[in-house]
């Protein structure tokens, strides 16, 4: 598995990187050798509040947990963002085993240039690649990030598409047309 560290407020001490990385390695059994990426982003908020957001990127598929953990115990939020991230693959073993030993991660897209309007300000730009996947499939993705929605190609009809979760319960999915009006 390869590891970055990004560090926001906070200096990178070289026993909490050895600490996170003997702990992120526990979860290499999941995933193919050598096909794994973690990106963990290091910070501190308020004054002794240490946070911790791990990404992993295998497959096709990302698993991100972001935990927090009082008192400057970074250790703490290294062990929790690592176990959310083993009882997500655990809770959906079945359905992830034969992506996760098969897939591989999707290339990027042409990164493109926004402009912004003096009325709206965007805070964050995200790039990522559209890949093809049933509805299934993207609850599922969705449900790994912990989003409340996920865009997608549907693989059924190639469609791009949108699955939320609806706040009354259960999920909504929202297909797109490509007629003109």
């Amino acid at each position: 598995m390869k590891y970055t560290y990004a560090c926001k407020k906070i200096s990178l001490n070289d026993s909490i990187k050895e600490y996170a990385e003997k702990k992120i390695s526990k979860l290499e059994r999941y995933f193919q050798e050598g096909a794994s990426t973690a990106f963990i982003t290091f910070s501190v908020e308020k004054e002794h509040l240490c946070s911790v957001e791990l990404t992993i990127r295998s497959g096709g598929t990302l698993f991100r947990a972001q935990t927090e953990a009082p008192d400057g115990d970074m250790r703490g939020a290294i062990d929790a963002a690592v176990g959310y991230i083993e009882r997500q693959i655990l809770k959906n073993k079945t359905r992830l085993s034969k992506r996760l030993r098969t897939d591989g991660f999707p290339v990027p897209v042409d990164e493109f240039t926004v402009t912004e309007e003096k009325e709206f300000d965007i805070v964050r730009t995200k790039h990522f690649a559209v890949k093809p996947m049933s509805p299934e499939e993207a609850i599922l993705q969705m449900n790994l990030l912990d989003h409340s929605f996920f865009v997608f190609r549907n693989s059924d009809d190639d469609s791009l598409s949108i699955v939320y979760q609806r706040k009354a319960g259960g999920y909504g999915l929202i297909v797109t047309d490509d007629a003109e009006a």
